[in-house]
């Protein structure tokens, strides 16, 4: 059975760091991963993807500020946050998807598994 758990989530005041984490167990092949963040009243957002291959894609808010990266022999992918504002305030959420290709997802509904949510509080 595929499981996702996030952590690394807390308070940060604004311009700081956060280190989340996404431990996966389950999978028999390979797959791909997203963040994803949404806030209270608003609409789930994609934050970034790494394929199977590694590929990377973000979206335009956060570039130059996280960076993904996935640690295939502890089988998790690492979302660090670095100069983080009061808008990056969201519960961060991993998905996975059974996938071998270099194509990242942008679409919630392309992953079926989520992980149970994070929460990342920026402090302005």
């Amino acid at each position: 059975q595929v499981h996702l758990v996030e952590s690394g989530g807390g308070l940060v005041q604004s311009g700081g760091s956060l280190r989340l984490s996404c431990a996966a167990s389950g999978f028999y092949s390979s797959y791909a991963v997203a963040w994803f963040r949404q806030a209270p009243g608003k609409e789930r957002e994609f934050v970034v993807g790494i394929s199977a291959t590694g590929t990377t894609y973000y979206t335009d808010s956060v570039k130059g500020r996280f960076t993904i990266s996935r640690d295939n022999s502890k089988n998790t992918v690492y979302l660090q946050m670095s100069s983080l504002n009061a808008e990056d305030t969201d519960d961060y959420y991993c998905a996975a998807a059974f996938s071998s290709s270099d194509y990242v997802a942008e679409f919630g509904r392309e992953y079926g598994y989520w992980g149970q949510g994070t929460q990342g509080t920026v402090s302005s």
